[in-house]
């Protein structure tokens, strides 16, 4: 189950981080930042991590709702379609209103809270996890 979980959540970790990076590089829209913001953070806020600390942040976080969409199906839940699209919609809707409380805790600057371009590009991509979390789900087990 956490070999599952842990491809799920790289495969999907890695789909929202590049579509956020590229998002950000093509529009200038800093969603990439708040995707990887961990500045208000006690403690670990303080430090200015390298790029590739962030990464494992933001891959860590895939990675606990991988093992925890793989352990539901596994152990929990019959799999059938419609619940693996459910449970993929509602864990990512969890994550994806993150929007509002990342962008006013952040330090860094951030897309505005009232940003409607920035937060459709963070639904979008927060809607590329879902169906992601969901097909590695199918393809890897």
């Amino acid at each position: 189950m956490i070999r599952w979980g842990f491809f799920i959540g790289s495969t999907s970790g890695i789909v929202l981080g590049l579509y956020m990076w590229f998002v950000e590089k093509m529009t200038g829209e800093k969603v990439y930042t708040l995707l990887m913001n961990v500045d208000f953070i006690p403690v670990i806020g303080s430090i200015d991590w390298p790029v590739i600390i962030e990464w494992l942040f933001h891959m860590i976080i895939s990675w606990a709702i991988g093992i925890f969409y793989a352990y539901v199906f596994m152990y929990r839940l019959k799999a059938t379609n419609r619940r693996r699209w459910l449970a993929a919609i509602l864990l990512t809707a969890g994550a994806a209103t993150t929007y509002v409380p990342l962008t006013l805790l952040a330090i860094k600057e951030t897309p505005p809270v009232t940003d409607g371009t920035a937060i459709t590009y963070w639904l979008i991509g927060h809607v590329l996890y879902a169906v992601t979390l969901k097909r590695s789900y199918d393809r890897f087990y």
